[in-house]
């Protein structure tokens, strides 16, 4: 775990970040940036121990934040759903702007996407080919980013880790939190017609461990790898879990309109990161604990009981 070190957070109010810097923040000075184009998004920072600072990463302009951390976890991200221009310019040139101007940290990791992949029907490995998914503005401005930051951490030294982050969830959300919630409402849950659509999903315990770890692993030339749960589970069976412990069956449409299903292959981030620790049914207990626990049976039952 690192300790006494300035650590930069991007994207800090996010699901994936926030944890992460709320947990650095323990024993570190860490930096949350972010827009806080929300409400309470300050506060939340403040709370958890995270100095907060405003930052719009798609303006490229970097000059009021200081260079002095010595670890970055870049999460901040345009997600590509309007002008493809800005999301490329965000998320690739100004990627490496911030790489750039924290040229001196030991570690800084880029956040890309399992979704850079094109579907092959197996287990994905870091060497196979990208392709375009359903979000192909996004996936294609990761790739673009991956190449922006490998060349300017390789021209200037900096230590890099692009982690692919593929399906994560937790208390503070992921997809298969809103797959929860369409169970919970009676809607259908799209899927791929290629069954079963499998997942790797990392609870949130388990990407805090594995996301600071990649900070720490961070090398020259950088490393890139899939980044999610140690075990293989389809869509199909962690929804049925889901609705079984809250007492709801869930409906799937299967259509070709549905993303592919993203199953990566973990045996490069074991080698590198370690294994995960949640297992996924005891990992989405906890989630349905933390955001439903009125509609898990189980706990009714145990109230009844008592």
């Amino acid at each position: 775990m690192l300790k006494s070190e300035k650590i930069l957070i991007t994207g800090a109010t996010g699901k994936i970040a926030f944890p992460i810097a709320r947990e650095l923040a323990k024993q570190n000075e860490v930096w949350g940036a972010a827009r806080f184009s929300k409400e309470g998004d300050r506060e939340k920072l403040i709370a958890a121990g995270i100095k907060p600072i405003q930052l719009d990463i798609s303006l490229g302009d970097f000059s009021s934040l200081p260079a002095d951390f010595s670890y970055v976890f870049h999460a901040a991200v345009d997600p590509g759903a309007n002008d493809w221009r800005r999301c490329v310019q965000t998320n690739a040139q100004c990627s490496g702007d911030l790489l750039l101007h924290c040229r001196n940290a030991k570690g800084f990791v880029y956040c890309s996407t399992g979704s850079v992949y094109r579907y092959e029907g197996k287990p994905l490995t870091e060497a196979d080919a990208p392709g375009a998914p359903l979000r192909a503005n996004y996936s294609f401005s990761k790739i673009a980013g991956e190449q922006v930051c490998t060349w300017v951490a390789n021209q200037f030294k900096i230590p890099l880790t692009i982690i692919r982050i593929c399906s994560t969830y937790g208390p503070e959300g992921g997809a298969p939190c809103d797959r929860l919630d369409m169970i919970l409402q009676g809607k259908p849950i799209r899927l791929h017609p290629d069954r079963p659509n499998n997942y790797n999903p990392i609870y949130e315990d388990d990407y805090v461990v594995l996301g600071i770890r990649a900070m720490e692993v961070a090398a020259l030339p950088p490393i890139t790898v899939n980044w999610g749960g140690s075990e293989t589970v389809s869509a199909e069976d962690y929804c049925t879990y889901m609705g079984e412990l809250v007492g709801v069956k869930p409906i799937f449409l299967y259509t070709p309109e549905a993303h592919t299903p993203l199953w990566p292959d973990m045996s490069y981030m074991h080698e590198i990161l370690g294994r995960t620790q949640v297992p996924w049914r005891e990992g989405f207990r906890k989630m349905i604990e933390a955001r439903h626990p009125d509609r898990l049976i189980s706990a009714k039952a145990s109230a009844t009981d008592v």
